[in-house]
């Protein structure tokens, strides 16, 4: 089985890892080279690491346009393998492997399809999530299915520790999957059920409305941590949060800041969120306590 591999960051990268250790991957597709930190230098994605390291011709790309496609056609692959890649597969490229293409998706299908499945599920509450291998057709993530695992969403869990987890489980389901395709077995089955999207997260979707309850204010928080990062607003400016969780104290007005018993706590609809580190604008990350003294004792979010 001759692959092309199709992914970028480090998600895709025990896929890749697991794949070449099994089967022939004639390429690896991952987005250009982006800029990246304070002074923006033009870093390779942690799916261009990997190949490097593997050593894999990669073909850098931000669209998969004609151009792919051509590239890709004299490689004479049998299957196309995408993972989090970050753009869409059309034809021509979509036809060009032999088999097609299939993905490995963070989701339990036809549930959360689109770009932010594992960050969209810790937001809404859910309580189970998974991974799918599915057949990579025109319609958003509406291929049949040939593969599935479900894991439960621990409470404290961040989207960013969940899709970590799932990128290791996920790569050997992909592999199995690959494995089944290679000698005649595999079997899809059409997706069941109402599909729901997963839209990309955006700045808006990481603030926290603190009027909300504790456990939609935390879900939210989970969600978006690390990327793009939980905020609220401080004196007009953006007051990132990192990392916190329910409190058990009384209740505060939603958006008040409070010590309670050495505890930093910030009111929300219900029961407070305890706050445990924290980042004003301008400054770096730092323990919640260590601000709260430099505040002077007086705060409210919003």
């Amino acid at each position: 089985m001759r692959l092309v591999f199709a992914g970028t960051p480090a998600v895709a990268v025990p896929s890749l890892n697991a794949l070449a250790e099994r089967f022939d991957i004639a390429a690896v597709i991952t987005r250009e080279d982006a800029p990246l930190g304070r002074k923006r230098v033009l870093t390779p994605s942690p799916v261009a690491d990997a190949a490097a390291a593997l050593d894999l011709p990669v073909i850098k790309a931000n669209r998969l346009d004609d151009d792919v496609a051509r590239q890709v056609a004299a490689l004479d692959a049998d299957l196309g393998v995408i993972v989090a890649y970050g753009g869409l597969v059309k034809e021509p490229l979509l036809s060009t492997p032999r088999l097609g293409w299939v993905n490995l998706h963070f989701s339990l299908l036809p549930r959360w399809r689109g770009a932010a499945p594992v960050q969209r599920a810790v937001m809404a509450g859910d309580t189970e999530t998974g991974a799918a291998v599915f057949q990579l057709v025109p319609g958003l993530d509406a291929g049949d299915v040939f593969a599935e695992l479900r894991v439960p969403i621990p409470a404290d869990a961040t989207a960013g520790e969940l899709l970590e987890s799932l990128s290791y489980d996920g790569a050997l389901l992909l592999v199995d999957t690959v494995a089944a395709l290679a000698d005649g077995t595999a079997e899809a089955v059409p997706q069941s059920g109402e599909p729901v999207l997963a839209p990309k997260l955006t700045i808006d979707d990481a603030h926290l409305d603190l009027t909300q309850p504790v456990e939609e204010v935390y879900a939210r928080l989970r969600g978006v941590t690390p990327e793009p990062g939980a905020w609220v607003l401080l004196d007009g400016e953006r007051f990132k949060i990192h990392a916190a969780r329910p409190a058990a104290g009384l209740s505060l007005p939603a958006g008040v800041v409070a010590a309670t018993e050495g505890r930093i706590e910030v009111g929300t609809g219900t029961t407070p969120l305890e706050l445990l580190i924290v980042q004003p604008a301008g400054k770096r990350a730092m323990d919640a306590a260590d601000w709260w003294r430099g505040a002077g004792g007086e705060a409210v979010l919003a």
